[in-house]
């Protein structure tokens, strides 16, 4: 994912967790908020409690692609932040694909 449609700064990912909405599943919680650019921002968070770093790692993998995938059917000017859960760690590629266009559906944000 390209550096501008990543969230990089730690104050970014806190004030969407502050002043943003949520929606939760049991696999990841996505919180988002309105942002002022032309463009969406990505961030994704796990937990050193799901596993060492190549397990945080894969499941990271895995979350950027979903959003690369899904970045041209979202509603732009947002800033999302995406947090795996313990049981994102076991279930397939496809899971976290359809629990993440649940959310996004939830939440209003597809086009």
């Amino acid at each position: 994912m390209k550096r501008k449609y990543r969230l990089r700064q730690n104050s970014d990912f806190q004030r969407v967790r502050q002043f943003g909405q949520s929606y939760a599943s049991p696999i990841m919680v996505l919180a988002f908020l309105r942002n002022e650019l032309d463009h969406n921002r990505f961030g994704f968070v796990v937990s050193k409690r799901l596993g060492k770093a190549v397990e945080r790692n894969k499941i990271k993998r895995q979350l950027r692609e979903v959003a690369r995938l899904r970045l041209s059917q979202i509603k732009p000017g947002y800033d999302l932040v995406i947090i795996a859960r313990k049981s994102a760690s076991q279930v397939p590629f496809t899971a976290i694909r359809q629990v993440l266009d649940r959310l996004l559906k939830a939440a209003d944000l597809l086009v």
